[in-house]
C-alpha cells in the first residue's frame, strides 16, 4: 500500500476533538496512538484494545 493511500486513514474534522487528526472518523487521535507506542505499548497491544483498528492505522499515525 502506499503512503498517499495509508495517510487516507488520517482524518481531520472539527467537530472531532476540536480538530485533532484522528484515525479514520472515530475517535482515537493520532497523538494518543503514538503517546502509546512512546509508552512502550505494543502495535499488538493496540490491536487488543482497539479492535476495530488495523494494523495500517498505526503506520498512518506513525507516517503522519
Amino acid at each position: 500500500m502506499d503512503e498517499k493511500k495509508i495517510l487516507a486513514r488520517i482524518t481531520v474534522n472539527p467537530k472531532i476533538f476540536s480538530g485533532k487528526p484522528i484515525i479514520r472518523g472515530r475517535r482515537l487521535a493520532v497523538e494518543h496512538v503514538l503517546g502509546m507506542l512512546a509508552a512502550g505499548d505494543t502495535v499488538e497491544t493496540l490491536l487488543i484494545g482497539y479492535p476495530w483498528l488495523e494494523p495500517e492505522d498505526v503506520q498512518a499515525c506513525l507516517l503522519y
